[in-house]
């Protein structure tokens, strides 16, 4: 099955949707206009030179300044490296003291309350391998199934290690990308690597406390040296500039990937056909084609999934209508998961099923779905009742609490979109307004909340807008509108 790419630069927002035979496999979601933790732009990646504010020996961890609203949560396990030859039972009070000077990676994304979670174990990806600078030897990815292939990335790393391209005490991970390609290859992009940690050790010098001595690339390179891999069949970009970037990275990263890179300019949107499923992301219920569907509903402890056979009834026998029912909802729960960044205690209530191969099969199919992800994850077994356990580790916050939040006027039972999300609509309709009448001024109706929204993002968003194509922007503020109506038409 060949995959496609669709990259949406938009003036505030880009876009990445991975699509598979025709089915949304993967999405994300990067603000680009006046980027900052609070509104949705992952930090993920990001290596910071902080401070240590405090150390809790009783949790085993430190706060780090990171130069963010929160501070960061840096571990004992996480920490270790920092002290050579520590032991794994070394106490975080012999690792950091307050007021130490620490250089960092954001591993997770803050969320809710929490600050980001950190590694003082830097790594630096690139599109073949994974540079760890503080740790020695040669890993791969334990994607790479294929014990002849892991032989061969694995004395290949061992060469390049002995030749010198690794930095002193450092190793790598392959990545599945590494599959088949040659020493060269692995070559620069390791030396890639080893060049960008030698400059981050040099500034670490002069650098004020807190600073961000690297930040991860853009969304767009981001995609390309994450998602695309051999399977995959084209990626389509709706931006010129965008596009011109992604084809100079490919000529420098993935040479033969670059005749795959298509500028779209309509007609319409890139994501025309995506827009319902991607606005269905937070509806609790998904339908199955079989008839049945799935609830998806969060708590503060876990998320509940239930599955309902609905309309469907096999001809043949109850047992049969559940399995039918249970392996679609088994192999949408994986894709839904991912799509809507859900972590952490994952309970289903799958319909009863009496035969155990049945009960293999739909625990099989679960697996396979989340296996799709780069996520780590567990599956438990299923109990008498079909309930099934999971856990899956929390990357960056849900996409629920992302766009929505809990609504004012019923006391927190139900969800609203959030301020900046319906202005992240109007935003991408006022492109498509623009293209539709060049030249003219587009006009905006909204509720105040969200036209103060706009308001407050002043030039960068009229500078951006003016890089789509919108001559002009007339913001009319409006108290009967609710949150999420607004109007759009061409003005004067």
């Amino acid at each position: 099955m060949s995959q496609e790419i669709f990259i949406n630069v938009g003036a505030a927002e880009t876009r990445v949707a991975v699509v598979r035979d025709g089915k949304l496999e993967a999405l994300s979601c990067t603000r680009t206009l006046n980027s900052s933790e609070a509104n949705g732009s992952s930090l993920i990646g990001d290596i910071v030179l902080g401070r240590v504010i405090r150390v809790v020996p009783a949790v085993q961890a430190a706060f780090v300044e990171i130069g963010h609203e929160r501070a960061g949560f840096l571990g004992a396990r996480e920490a270790r490296c920092l002290v050579p030859d520590a032991a794994v039972e070394t106490p975080i009070g012999e690792l950091l003291r307050e007021g130490d000077k620490v250089l960092v990676q954001i591993i997770k994304d803050p969320m809710g309350e929490k600050g980001a979670r950190l590694t003082a174990s830097v790594t630096l990806p690139g599109r073949l391998g994974v540079l760890t600078p503080c740790q020695a030897g040669i890993a791969l990815s334990r994607r790479i199934e294929d014990e002849a292939e892991r032989a061969r990335l694995q004395s290949l790393g061992e060469e390049l290690a002995a030749e010198g391209v690794l930095p002193s005490g450092a190793g790598c991970i392959f990545r599945t990308a590494a599959i088949g390609v040659s020493k060269d290859e692995l070559r620069d992009d390791m030396r890639r690597l080893a060049g960008e940690w030698e400059a981050i050790a040099v500034a670490c010098k002069d650098a004020k406390i807190p600073s961000t001595l690297r930040r991860d690339l853009v969304p767009v390179e981001r995609a390309l040296r994450d998602i695309v891999h051999d399977d995959t069949s084209r990626i389509r970009i709706d931006d010129a500039q965008a596009a011109d970037r992604a084809r100079s990275f490919c000529r420098e990263a993935i040479p033969h990937m670059e005749e795959r890179i298509e500028f779209y300019a309509g007609p319409g949107s890139l994501f025309d056909d995506l827009e319902a499923e991607i606005d269905g992301l937070l509806h609790p219920r998904v339908p199955l084609s079989c008839g049945g569907w799935i609830t998806i509903e969060g708590t503060e402890a876990l998320t509940a999934i239930d599955v309902n056979s609905g309309s469907f009834v096999h001809a043949n026998a109850i047992e049969d209508t559940g399995l039918t029912v249970n392996l679609e909802a088994a192999r949408e729960i994986g894709r839904h998961l991912r799509l809507r960044g859900i972590g952490g205690l994952i309970v289903v209530d799958f319909i009863h099923m009496k035969e155990p191969d049945h009960v293999e099969r739909v625990l099989e199919a679960l697996s396979a779905s989340l296996a799709m992800d780069r996520a780590p994850f567990t599956v438990g077994p299923m109990t008498p009742l079909g309930l099934v356990e999971i856990t899956r580790k929390r990357v960056r916050e849900p996409l629920e609490s992302l766009c929505s939040e809990d609504c004012p006027a019923c006391g927190g039972l139900g969800r609203l979109r959030r301020t900046d999300v319906v202005a992240m609509d109007i935003l991408r309709r006022v492109e498509e307004s623009a293209r539709a009448a060049p030249g003219k001024a587009i006009r905006v109706r909204a509720a105040p909340e969200v036209v103060g929204w706009l308001e407050e993002q002043g030039e960068s968003l009229s500078a951006a807008l003016a890089r789509k194509g919108v001559a002009r922007l007339l913001l009319e503020s409006d108290d009967s509108f609710s949150r999420e109506r607004y109007e759009i038409g061409t003005g004067a």
